[in-house]
């Protein structure tokens, strides 16, 4: 017979002794405590060592994300948004930063998997005596998922079901202030379940089983036997009362349902029929986590501070939005047919900047503001003590030129595609480019972002290039009017004459990555993807060989440029390769080695980090990292279209008269 677990009455938290509710057996208070301290689970963490960064899903609501371990902890969450202050950082810190851990008590086998085409996380703990399943998930924000019920704005909700045998079950709910600059004060508001605030804002937190309040934290030990399920739900407020839903099983699997189904009639809209299209659809799962569905935006990564390097400093916030991955986001997104997240994304990138136009910043937030300032948390030890733990990036003092050819290039794809610009992205358009008549000629700091001062760096002087000649083709298309073209010819004319003599290398037979130098780095795959050059041109080949020569790696893996000591592999850098074999740079089965080499270094559950581990294939940097997984789109997209024949001149069909104009013009 089935063992229902029903609803505990909160007023019975504060009353002493055991407690047997069908099945689930609560040690007393008088010994709950003394079991759990002798357990090291009071205010730290039970385990103290890091997890790898591999071993870390993601689930979200397109407004903020947590981080989960492979053994059920919360490590890291920031709410109402991807960049505020987080509430749970032992991702950043085991003893201060604050976690939710739901995990088996004895040593249990642990298996992973969304469930199919979603982002609905489900963790199995399988011990000597009896399975468990915890399915963690974010509902859907309201203003996507348009439903008439009142629901959270933002709520995590957690189901834990035995499914074999018995298992003993840990409960710790730490949440810390800041950062884990602080504790926070957690009461009990009865029925209501347990009320805490923070930054503003109130969380409630909601359990189908008694939880003990002892030193800033809600803890519990439960046995659960064969259909035994329990729940639990947190949520927050910063406007109006709590909208707390039931926490029934039927309420909650019902939950759990509509957002897998709402998550798998979004990516069953993937236009995408080649050989990696788990991959292709597991990627484009992984962006729209990372959108920001109130503004359109899309950040780089949910993360700070994860180390591009074990122990050292290379360590920065990436939650916030960088224009440099426009073009290639904006292409992922097209040619997979998400034309509302790509016309959100554009949409964000042309009116969300208007606080600096014509003039363009590195990063904006999620709603095109400046960038906080960058400072450190000196009382966090950083993931695997790399430090400083930073929060607000420093990057957005600087000048990169590539960005509006980023920019450019992207409003030209949407509109390539069959978009409509209307007159307003028009004259923002034009701006751009009359901006980079007059600065394409100054040293910047370039896509990497080094901190070492500017440069003259070809992968800018590529893109200011990009951004003329978008233009040009879009007013030749009748897409653009008003614009200067015969002055943007005549600049762009400047600038390829400039690259030809000066970012080549006779001597190297290769492209460089800074004007009259002998400086490499991997960006300079991006010839081919932009129109300059023909992938198959000896040039390319040459500077491709060149490449491969000094930053390659024996397992195929590319750094973005030399470094001493090296950091991580670049993972984006190493999808542009199996792109620029796809499109032109090699063959067919080349591209296709080499992409499924790199499916390895995904972790269990597809995700990929900013950097690999050159020797040891482990993550690196922030995590998961939307530009690794566009990279990803990209590669497979041009191999599919390499497989059906299409003509390989460019990085897109519809808009291939431009990089044909380019690639006549080179000749």
């Amino acid at each position: 017979m089935e063992t229902v677990i029903k609803e505990i009455p909160w007023g019975a938290l504060a009353e002493p002794g055991p407690r047997a509710i069908q099945g689930l057996q609560v040690p007393a208070a008088a010994t709950f405590s003394d079991k759990f301290a002798s357990h090291g689970l009071r205010g730290a963490m039970g385990h103290a060592s890091f997890p790898p960064i591999k071993d870390y899903g993601i689930i979200g609501d397109c407004r903020a994300a947590g981080l989960v371990s492979r053994d059920g902890s919360i490590d890291w969450l920031c709410w109402p948004r991807f960049d505020k202050p987080a509430i749970f950082a032992a991702l950043l810190d085991r003893e201060k930063g604050g976690h939710w851990r739901i995990s088996a008590v004895e040593p249990a086998r642990i298996l992973r998997r969304y469930l199919p085409d979603s982002n609905v996380l489900e963790t199995t703990f399988v011990a000597k005596n009896g399975s468990a399943v915890l399915t963690d998930l974010m509902p859907i924000a309201p203003e996507l998922a348009r439903q008439e019920v009142l629901l959270p704005d933002h709520e995590i909700l957690r189901r834990l079901e035995c499914i074999e045998g018995e298992i003993q079950v840990d409960v710790q709910f730490v949440p810390r202030a800041n950062y884990g600059q602080k504790a926070v004060a957690i009461r009990s508001a009865g029925k209501l379940g347990m009320r805490m605030e923070s930054h503003g804002g109130v969380y409630w937190l909601r359990s189908t089983v008694p939880l003990e309040l002892h030193d800033g934290g809600a803890y519990a030990r439960i046995n659960l036997r064969a259909g035994d399920a329990v729940r639990f739900s947190l949520g927050y407020e910063e406007e109006g009362p709590a909208i707390l839903p039931p926490l029934d099983d039927e309420t909650v699997l019902e939950r759990i349902k509509g957002a897998t189904q709402w998550w798998q009639g979004w990516a069953r809209q993937a236009d995408y029929d080649g050989a990696y299209r788990n991959e292709v659809v597991r990627s484009a799962l992984t962006l729209k986590l990372m959108s920001f569905a109130p503004s359109g935006a899309i950040i780089a990564a949910p993360t700070t501070s994860l180390p591009e390097r074990l122990g050292a400093d290379l360590n920065w916030d990436y939650r916030f939005c960088w224009l440099r991955d426009a073009s290639l986001t904006i292409r992922a997104l097209l040619e997979l047919g998400y034309w509302e997240e790509a016309g959100g994304f554009l949409d964000w990138i042309l009116h969300a900047t208007r606080i600096t136009q014509p003039e363009l910043l590195v990063l904006y937030t999620v709603y095109g503001d400046y960038a906080p300032d960058e400072r450190t948390l000196d009382y966090l030890s950083g993931y695997r003590n790399s430090r400083p733990v930073r929060i607000g990036n420093a990057a957005r003092d600087q000048l990169q030129m590539d960005v509006y050819g980023e920019v450019i290039d992207a409003a030209a794809q949407y509109a390539f595609h069959g978009g409509h610009l209307d007159r307003e992205m028009q004259r923002v358009l034009i701006g751009f480019g009359n901006y980079v008549l007059k600065h394409w000629h100054l040293p910047d700091e370039g896509i990497w972002e080094p901190r070492k001062g500017r440069a003259h760096h070809t992968h800018s002087k590529l893109l200011c290039w990009t951004a003329l000649d978008r233009l040009v083709t879009l007013h030749k298309r009748g897409l653009l009017r008003g614009a200067p073209v015969e002055e943007y010819k005549k600049v762009a004319e400047l600038i390829r004459h400039q690259i030809h003599e000066r970012g080549w290398n006779a001597q190297m037979r290769s492209y460089v990555s800074v004007l009259d130098s002998d400086d490499l780095d991997s960006s300079l795959l991006l010839f081919s993807w932009y129109g300059f050059e023909k992938a198959g041109s000896p040039r390319m080949r040459g500077t491709y060989c060149k490449i491969f020569e000094q930053l390659g790696t024996t397992n195929g893996l590319l750094y973005r440029y030399p470094r001493n000591p090296p950091e991580g592999t670049f993972a984006l850098c190493s999808f542009w390769e199996a792109e620029y074999l796809a499109i032109g740079g090699g063959s067919l089965s080349q591209a296709h080695c080499l992409f499924r080499r790199l499916l390895c270094y995904a972790n269990d559950l597809g995700l990929y980090a900013e950097e690999i581990d050159a020797k040891t294939g482990a993550a690196l940097g922030n995590f998961p990292q939307a530009f690794t997984h566009v990279g990803l789109i990209g590669a497979a997209l041009s191999i599919r279209q390499r497989e059906k024949g299409e003509q390989q001149l460019g990085h897109r069909r519809a808009g291939s008269s431009a990089h044909e104009a380019a690639h006549e013009a080179a000749a």
